[in-house]
Order: C-alpha cells, then sequence, then structure tokens
C-alpha cells in the first residue's frame, strides 16, 4: 500500500505581478502493521501553511490565488495595517476588486468568503479582538461594495492569539485579514 502526501506553499507579495509556487510529494512503501487503516465518518481537518505577507493589509488563500489568476509579489515590500488602524489601503483596494470579480461573476462565482482579522502582539487581549474584528469588517464592506453578498462573507478575528512578531517588520505582518473560501 502506498501513502501519498502533497501540500502547496503559496507565495504573496504586493506588485500583483509574481509567482505562486507548488509542493512536494512523499511516499512511503509499506506502514507499519500497528498503523492499519481506520473508517472515518468525516475527513480530517485541513491543515493550513500559514498565510504569506502579501504586502498589503490583505492576505489573499492560495485556492483563491489560483482559482481567479491572481499573483502577487514582492513579499516584504510594505506594512499591512498600520498600529490601531483598520482602514484600507490603495494596494488593499487593487487585489480586493479581483477577489470581488472573482467570486461575483468569476470562476468562484457564488463561493462564500472566511475574512479573518488579526492583530499584532502588543496590547490587551480584548482590545485585539476587537481591532482584528474591525479589520476584517473593513474588507467585507469594501467586499460588499463591490457586489459580493453580504451573505456570502463571514467575518471573525483571532486577535493576537496568532500573532508572531518581534519586531516592528514582523508585527506589521501580524495586522492582517486573511481571505480565505470557506
Amino acid at each position: 500500500m502506498k501513502i501519498r502526501s502533497c501540500f502547496v506553499l503559496p507565495m504573496f507579495g504586493v506588485s500583483l505581478l509574481g509567482v505562486f509556487a507548488g509542493g512536494c510529494a512523499h511516499e512511503q512503501q509499506n506502514p507499519p502493521p500497528a498503523m492499519a487503516p481506520v473508517a472515518r465518518t468525516a475527513p480530517a481537518p485541513e491543515t493550513k501553511a500559514p498565510p504569506a505577507f502579501n504586502g498589503s493589509a490583505v492576505s489573499i488563500s492560495g485556492d483563491i490565488m489560483a482559482a481567479c489568476n491572481i499573483v502577487i509579489n514582492k513579499v516584504d515590500s510594505a506594512p499591512k495595517f498600520d498600529l490601531e488602524q483598520s482602514s484600507l489601503l490603495p494596494q488593499d483596494r487593487e487585489v480586493l476588486d479581483q477577489v470581488a470579480k472573482c467570486v461575483t461573476t468569476g470562476p468562484l462565482k457564488g463561493r462564500s468568503l472566511q475574512l479573518t482579522g488579526r492583530a499584532d502582539a502588543r496590547g490587551e487581549t480584548e482590545y485585539n479582538f476587537a481591532l482584528g474584528e474591525h479589520r476584517a469588517e473593513s474588507v467585507g464592506s469594501y467586499l460588499t461594495q463591490l457586489g459580493v453578498a453580504k451573505s456570502k462573507i463571514v467575518a471573525t478575528s483571532r486577535g493576537k492569539l496568532d500573532a508572531t512578531g518581534t519586531d516592528e517588520s514582523s508585527w506589521a505582518r501580524d495586522r492582517r485579514v486573511d481571505i480565505a473560501l470557506m
């Protein structure tokens, strides 16, 4: 029996003219006898690579980028949301315009989006949850102005729960909204 695994590692950035890189495979011939297959009633939860820094206040998942032919480049060239801010910047609007077109008239027409607002590790937990929520709502509001149905958008916040930054440049990576398909 062969077991095969594969993953995709997307690369994001700011100029919208970059690259999307793909995964690899690993084969194992015979699993140990103690590891007999077990019937499952539901699929195992999908593990996703952490969103890469795309140089704006939004981070687009690889499946949306591939389906919508959105390509972003220059990973570390620009900050995301400013400290304690939830306003979108022009480069954010450019990529959100592409996402909106894709889910209203393109290949992902009718699909729902999960918007997850995030904050850096500084500040109180409750404050950062609220800030992450405001960021997600800001992105959601812009998408609805572009024709994405409100019922197709779910905005949540992780606050500072997944923040990894330790200095200004890495804190900037934590201040974002991740956009993924539901």
